[in-house]
């Protein structure tokens, strides 16, 4: 038996390296001659850059940035083993992670940080660039990345807007001339796992704006706001970006890396499955053994488990996905290809009971699960 283990993480509990580790730890210990090959994955969100880094035996600088909230911080920048790519994860320097519940508020948050992770990036000489863009604290548009690359948003006396998303209504003129020039040669890759557009009912600010701390009458005005940075930015380059699949990821930081760097807006599944030659990895299995924390009708929607059983499907492989939780709408994951979903759980346990002990429930589940395909493989 050849099987290839490439789940996601388990967010909050395990990374997607961990959770590789603990599948292999159970299905080896029911069957220990099976060839198990480990390719943990991404899909843009958090712990993208790190994935990409150890999977190419690349490394990391760390640079200094401006946080969410204006603050100074640290943070990583990724270069791949390859010498010529690299990998920004907008979460370690726009996150919501990194702001306090009681502090989040996406009408004053800024993408800047991220703006100056991509300059470290040409500073170091790299001219092609990933940036990974789930986990934002950000509504604004990628305004906050752009002036931070020598773009200006200025009001109607000329002066600059203040960060976040709740100023961009009172934009009166964008000023592009001070774009870094190096972004002219720079090829810029946006690994995404959501296609929303900017606007809208399953826009940005409608969709995520709560999550970040917006109520009813701050989600309108940044609604607001973003409509106006998209009719400036559609005046200003003869073109709208708005409508664009993806438009809407990161409160709106992928319209502003397309319409500001030119940006190429990607599956994030896809840019990691090629980063590590997944398909390479993929040839000659018996079995895909993949998951995530929580199994549901978004997975269907570019997630990690969705890229991996479309791969494995065009070769005729079945996948088995295990989740913390295997909740309503999964059933969808059947006709992209997943041939089982297992739900990791044994028995009644609180959401807190689960994620604590993820590790043991993972490798318990593989362990069940190797036994019962040997079983089935004798009974043949």
């Amino acid at each position: 038996m050849r099987v290839l283990i490439a789940p996601d993480k388990f967010k909050g509990s395990l990374n997607a390296s961990e959770v590789s580790a603990c599948i292999a730890r159970g299905f080896s210990g029911a069957w220990p001659e099976a060839e198990l090959t480990l390719c943990p994955l991404a899909d843009g969100g958090e712990g993208t850059m790190e994935l990409l880094v150890r999977a190419t035996g690349g490394r990391t600088v760390d640079c200094e940035v401006t946080g969410p909230l204006g603050e100074k911080r640290r943070a990583p920048l990724g270069i791949l083993g390859d010498g010529t790519t690299a990998v920004v994860e907008m979460a370690a320097a726009s996150g919501l992670a990194l702001v306090p519940r009681d502090s989040r508020d996406p009408l004053v948050t800024t993408t800047a940080g991220t703006g100056e992770l991509i300059r470290c990036a040409l500073d170091a000489g790299l001219r092609r660039v990933i940036v990974g863009i789930g986990g934002s604290a950000t509504n604004d548009g990628g305004a906050g990345m752009a002036a931070a690359l020598g773009a200006r948003f200025l009001d109607s006396s000329g002066s600059d807007l203040p960060p976040g998303g709740g100023a961009l209504a009172g934009l009166a003129a964008l000023d592009l001339s001070g774009m870094d020039p190096r972004l002219g040669e720079a090829e810029i890759i946006v690994a995404s796992d959501v296609a929303n557009p900017l606007l809208g009912e399953e826009g940005a600010s409608r969709v995520y704006g709560p999550q970040k701390g917006a109520d009813a009458e701050a989600v309108e005005r940044l609604e607001r706001g973003l409509s106006r940075l998209a009719e400036a930015v559609e005046s200003a380059l003869g073109r709208s970006f708005a409508e664009l699949p993806g438009a809407g990821a990161a409160g709106g930081l992928g319209f502003g890396l397309m319409a500001f760097l030119g940006a190429e807006v990607r599956p994030g599944i896809e840019v990691v499955m090629e980063a590590v030659g997944f398909e390479e990895k993929l040839a000659g299995r018996d079995l895909v053994i993949t998951g995530e924390g929580r199994l549901d009708a978004q997975t269907a929607h570019g997630k990690t488990v969705t890229g991996v059983a479309r791969a494995a499907a065009r070769r005729g492989i079945p996948v088995l996905a295990l989740g913390g939780e295997v909740a309503e709408g999964a059933e969808k994951l059947r006709e992209l290809g997943v041939t089982a979903l297992m739900g990791i759980a044994r028995g009644p346990m609180s959401l807190e009971e689960s994620m604590s002990g993820a590790g043991r429930l993972l490798e318990a589940c593989a362990r069940e699960l190797a036994s019962l395909l040997r079983a089935m493989g004798e009974v043949r």
